[in-house]
């Protein structure tokens, strides 16, 4: 169950690095500090240079559930993979960021 809540996690630092990467056109350089920056595993970090932080906060106000879910997937970090984790923490963390409504990853991709 360890892999299952590693690879979850390591599914929203995805979804978060594809909006980071979205914001730099074809053939353009990436804006360097934006680009050093994007080497973190601290998804709260990646959503702040996503542009996505204030997203984050405003939704987490107006939905219980989904700010239950945000903060479910901000306990993941890339140390995860050497912890053991049980049944019912992967599928909260499987279901905080798969949710289709109140999920993480959905909610990212509308900004995508």
């Amino acid at each position: 169950m360890g892999c299952a809540y590693y690879l979850t996690g390591y599914g929203v630092e995805c979804a978060l690095k594809a909006c980071i990467a979205k914001q730099t056109a074809r053939h353009e350089f990436p804006d360097k500090k934006k680009a050093l920056q994007s080497y973190s595993h601290d998804l709260r970090s990646l959503a702040q240079v996503a542009g996505l932080g204030d997203g984050f906060s405003e939704r987490s106000r107006r939905d219980a559930e989904f700010e239950q879910n945000w903060e479910t997937a901000q306990a993941w970090t890339e140390e995860s993979r050497y912890q053991r984790h049980g049944q019912k923490s992967a599928q909260d963390m499987f279901k905080a960021a798969t949710h289709r409504i109140y999920g993480v990853i959905p909610w990212i991709k509308t900004h995508w």
